[in-house]
């Protein structure tokens, strides 16, 4: 509906207020919509035959596809975006609908973050998505990735696009997306199926990403960021908004560093989100926290892994030359204990055979 209206919220939550079924907007004419806020030629167009036959097609691709269409006034939508100030009058949603409806987590941050904040963000997701939350972030790359690809590792994950289901953006994280679906999650856009990755989309995606979620977590921004508007929305939405500490000397630390000193919740791990959450939630999480005791259940290295794994660190990479002259081992012995520390979820694998320990 946005790629109709434009960007202006304010006409568009009236055209949603006022009709229901929404499709009766199509047919109720310029001088109705006028009256509603909307200009003369967002008017005509909502209310032309074309405009009509094109939303006919799409919601036939979309049924085809096996999309699910959500409008605002259907019982299975999203309850917490429900409740804030300009909730999409639609959403196209790829994957499990139930998913946009359990408690969920926004993690964001930098689209080029430090071996730092995307080790912390792959954590931080995987051990919430592992107690039951469901972690939402924007499919970009950097912070939202790492966030994803963890949650996938403990549970279910939801993406929010600033482009149609038919135009993953950006490109690299189409196999992303196709495994967020496969994996039990969701990929949702407010926007038509072949709408592009206009600008003044992501903005409008960042308030349904806080709008999903209880609360929103900053891993990497630099001062000037995406990351920081999300937070603004969060809090204007009553969203409770922490962020991860980092470097002071590091400017992709600056915007999150910020956010603490004004007030945002300094989140070390999973356990410090959760404080936050509103009860019962909170007290569920924590009780069974206390309970397991937090502990890691990945599988303990063998000893010539774990001789691997001692020399690699969270925030730093390492190539698979710089461990043989380290140990003393020969290439495929140190192929062989990588390969062993990322089955079992202790070393995460960069591009050029680069290798990083996971938190």
């Amino acid at each position: 509906m946005n790629l109709v209206l434009g960007d202006n919220l304010g006409p568009a939550q009236r055209v949603a207020e006022r009709f229901a079924p929404l499709e009766e907007a199509f047919r109720a004419g310029t001088a109705a919509l006028r009256n509603l806020g909307l200009s003369a030629a967002q008017a005509a167009r909502l209310s032309s035959a074309s405009t009509l036959d094109q939303a006919a097609r799409d919601l036939e691709r979309a049924e085809k596809k096996g999309i699910a269409l959500l409008l605002r006034e259907d019982a299975d939508y999203p309850p917490d975006l429900r409740e804030i100030y300009d909730p999409p009058p639609l959403l196209m949603c790829a994957g499990r609908a139930d998913a946009l409806s359990r408690p969920g987590v926004a993690v964001v941050g930098s689209r080029r973050p430090s071996p730092y904040g995307r080790a912390v963000a792959e954590r931080l997701a995987r051990d919430l998505a592992g107690r039951g939350l469901v972690v939402t972030s924007g499919l970009a790359l950097g912070i939202d990735a790492a966030a994803h690809w963890g949650a996938l590792r403990g549970g279910r994950t939801v993406a929010v696009l600033g482009s149609g289901l038919n135009v993953p953006y950006p490109k690299e994280n189409r196999k992303l997306m196709e495994t967020i679906v496969a994996g039990g999650g969701a990929v949702v856009s407010e926007f038509a199926l072949d709408a592009q990755p206009l600008a003044f989309h992501f903005p409008l995606r960042n308030r349904v990403i806080s709008g999903l979620s209880r609360a929103l977590v900053v891993v990497e921004a630099a001062r000037r960021s995406g990351s920081l508007i999300s937070a603004r929305l969060a809090l204007e939405q009553n969203r409770e908004v922490m962020a991860v500490p980092g470097n002071v000397t590091s400017e992709l630390s600056a915007g999150t560093n910020a956010l603490i000193q004004a007030g945002a919740k300094l989140v070390r791990d999973w356990t410090d989100v959760a404080a936050e959450l509103p009860p019962p939630l909170r007290d569920e999480l924590l009780a069974a926290a206390a309970e397991t005791g937090g502990g890691d259940d990945r599988p303990q290295p063998g000893p010539e892994s774990a001789r691997v794994l001692a020399l690699l660190r969270e925030d730093a990479l390492a190539g698979v030359d710089e461990l043989v002259e380290r140990t003393g081992c020969s290439v495929s012995e140190i192929l062989t204990a990588l390969l062993d520390l990322e089955l079992k979820g202790w070393v995460a694998a960069h591009p050029g055979q680069r290798f990083q320990r996971r938190p």
